[in-house]
């Protein structure tokens, strides 16, 4: 690619002169290479610059002014396009180039580079973070499902044994039911038995305790009795 300068070397301007050798001077001290192309005493050149230059370029009168720069075909800019490169430290990037190694230009170019890096690797880091979220979400709303199949099965297993519960309990009404009806034969519960065995030990205490009474009032009539008496002399 080949750099090319449009001047006027016969150019009665002593501003437009500044510039153009503004320009030349820059490119040839950074060894660049490029074609000064002369459009005052070349027809074709003025042709082609004035045809190639953008529209909103132009000054009012569609006139473009020397110094302009292309790159081959490319339109770069024009003096104040350059000069405004050229502080900014980005003159290689203005003209289509690469900038070699160790100018200011190319450290601004890795340091913008490892800023892209860094910031691919903190969209990264935020799509895995957003990733780990959506699974910690998904398992959080597997594990809800688990819970409430398992509250579900409780309470259907709850609901089979009620009535089993249910049946249970009056199958043992049914039985003193049909236990106090007449001719049926009775099973005596436990308290029933044991009150019955008391009574009937207490039965023979009672008889003995009434026998003891009868002799000990016999006892006592016998000490009562007056003695006979006596017939008077």
């Amino acid at each position: 690619m080949v750099i090319k300068v449009f001047v006027a070397t016969s150019s009665g301007s002593t501003a437009i002169k500044k510039k153009q050798q503004e320009v030349v001077g820059f490119l040839e001290a950074n060894k660049i290479d490029f074609q000064q192309m002369d459009i005052a005493g070349d027809e074709d050149n003025r042709k082609w610059m004035r045809e190639n230059v953008p529209g909103e370029k132009k000054p009012q009168n569609g006139i473009p002014l020397p110094p302009q720069i292309f790159n081959e075909e490319r339109y770069c800019g024009d003096f104040e396009s350059f000069f405004s490169a050229k502080e900014e430290n980005i003159i290689y990037s203005f003209l289509g180039l690469a900038p070699p190694p160790g100018t200011k230009e190319t450290e601004k170019s890795d340091a913008k580079e490892e800023k892209s890096d860094a910031m691919e690797e903190k969209s990264e880091a935020t799509e895995e973070k957003s990733d780990a979220m959506e699974e910690k979400s998904e398992a959080m709303e597997e594990k809800s499902e688990a819970t409430n199949e398992t509250e579900t099965h409780t309470e259907e297993k709850a609901d089979e044994g009620a009535p089993e519960e249910a049946q249970s309990e009056q199958a043992p009404a049914e039985d003193q039911q049909t236990s106090s009806l007449p001719g049926n034969p009775t099973t005596t519960p436990p308290e029933q038995a044991n009150k019955s065995s008391a009574l009937k030990l207490c039965l023979p205490m009672k008889q003995e305790s009434k026998e003891e009474d009868v002799a000990t009032g016999e006892a006592q009539a016998g000490a009562v009795l007056p003695k006979k008496l006596k017939p008077l002399s």
